[in-house]
């Protein structure tokens, strides 16, 4: 075998966590993939892992990073190798990243080929990319075409920021997606309201992080995804994705959205939105290490986020990992929250946040959290079944938490390369002690042991929820 050893492994004793249910069992890993699931298997010579009082799930499967990403002066601090290793270190087995903006009037191609570039040979976890639609023609539509057959099965459109589409530039896309059967990722802000805030608030020199709060206000996200569905929906159920829902207002309209039965519609929120608060722009200087777009809001946001998972509303949690490092947003935010880099770090602490602040204090049920980190992620993006799945011939990318360890995280025991944790000092309920990928060890016993490169680029399929 060329020296290199593809050991079979045995997950013995484990409770297995589906989106459907648990059970007690054993999982019997051959050549990279689930070989059996049962009870008391025995298979000679292969490595036995003890899983006794511990949860064996799918790894997580992230939706929303963007590594190394460059934006306007400043360029994201984890590159593929740094981000997908703080990846793997939280539990996160796959990541689907959102790509940079190209230069102006650069056809789509043009990023993609160079998040190749970025990738190529550095991530030690499974990835794959979103294309950047930053203006509409007639080639563009035909390029959304040729990444589908490559495999980028899903663009994302902005609708607010420079590289952002009017109206009719997002039904061209969206009417080119419905043919396709691709899935459009959307940043749904109004951004004429916003950029008048921006202004205003500027004029009158209220500059602190507090002001970049009240510059995006819940009801701007609440407009744009009104607005946007409606569009899907005059084209007859075109794929819509919700980006970062972070408010109540913008839940009520994902809550009229199925209500008035539109197909073909998912939502995404972030692990921030739901345990984080704009309590922390009170603060004018720590603040700045929690500007992101949208903004954090208030408490009952974070709770009507919490029953939007539960009722199924909302489909996905994932990061918007965007790390830049606090030293950076102090220098170029301190006089003003308009020139702070905005981006939040995540990637690494969104699984185990989300286990102790979800499943351990009974906010959502254990199967809630598998569905809603890795298999309906899996299942919206064409990564399904071969990832996020605990099923004969799925990829063996799977993780072991066990839920009787307590531990407080801090920046000094994460492994991105931003120099702060926006949960610095905070008590998790639950470790995670083992992380595979494809049947090889990525973490064990608080330790990376992947290679770089291992992670292998995802030809993504099209949706298996998209319903014609």
């Amino acid at each position: 075998e060329n020296g290199v050893s593809f050991m079979n492994k045995l997950i013995k004793n484990g409770t297995i966590v589906t989106e459907l249910g648990k059970f007690n069992g054993d999982i019997l890993i051959k050549d990279g993939k689930i070989s059996t699931i049962g009870n008391n298997i025995n298979e000679v010579g292969a490595e036995i892992i003890n899983a006794s009082g511990c949860y064996v799930m799918p790894g997580g499967i992230d939706v929303h990073t963007h590594f190394d990403l460059q934006a306007g002066a400043h360029r994201a601090v984890d590159n593929y190798y740094t981000g997908s290793i703080a990846a793997a270190c939280g539990g996160t087995t796959t990541i689907v990243d959102h790509i940079a903006f190209g230069p102006k009037e650069c056809n789509l191609h043009h990023q993609v080929n160079e998040y190749y570039k970025l990738s190529e040979g550095k991530s030690v976890i499974d990835y794959s990319f979103h294309g950047v639609i930053q203006h509409v023609n007639d080639s563009i539509l035909k390029e959304m075409e040729e990444l589908f057959n490559d495999g980028i099965t899903s663009m994302k459109i902005y609708m607010t920021y420079d590289g952002k589409l009017d109206d009719s530039g997002i039904y061209d896309v969206l009417k080119k997606a419905k043919e396709l059967g691709m899935i459009i990722a959307v940043h749904a802000e109004n951004d004429g309201v916003i950029n008048n805030l921006r202004e205003k608030y500027s004029k009158e020199g209220l500059l602190t992080p507090e002001y970049h709060g009240k510059s995006r206000p819940q009801e701007c996200e609440a407009e744009a995804i009104n607005r946007i569905s409606y569009i899907a929906d005059i084209l007859e159920g075109a794929p819509l994705y919700i980006v970062h829902l972070s408010s109540e207002t913008g839940l009520k309209e994902c809550l009229k959205i199925d209500e008035r039965k539109q197909k073909n519609v998912f939502v995404e929120t972030c692990t921030q939105y739901l345990l984080l608060t704009d309590e922390k722009y009170k603060d004018d200087i720590e603040g700045l290490k929690y500007t992101m777009s949208p903004p954090l809001r208030k408490e009952k946001d974070c709770e009507a986020l919490w029953e939007g998972i539960n009722n199924g509303t909302i489909d996905v949690v994932a990061t918007d990992h965007c790390p830049f490092n606090f030293k950076t947003k102090l220098e170029f935010g301190k006089d003003s929250f308009t020139t702070c880099p905005m981006g939040f770090p995540g990637v690494e602490e969104r699984m185990i946040l989300m286990f102790s602040e979800g499943v351990m204090k009974n906010k959502i049920s254990i199967e809630k959290f598998v569905e809603v980190m890795s298999t309906k992620p899996a299942k919206i993006y064409g990564l399904y079944p071969e990832k996020g799945a605990i099923m004969p011939n799925s990829d063996a990318d799977i993780i072991i938490i066990n839920p009787n360890k307590k531990w407080r995280m801090s920046v000094d025991n994460m492994h991105s390369s931003v120099d702060y944790c926006g949960y610095e000092g905070k008590e998790v309920n639950g470790e995670i002690q083992l992380v595979i990928q494809r049947g090889e060890v990525l973490y064990t016993n608080g330790s990376f042991v992947g290679k770089k490169g291992n992670g292998k680029f995802i030809k993504r399929h099209k949706s298996s929820l998209i319903e014609n």
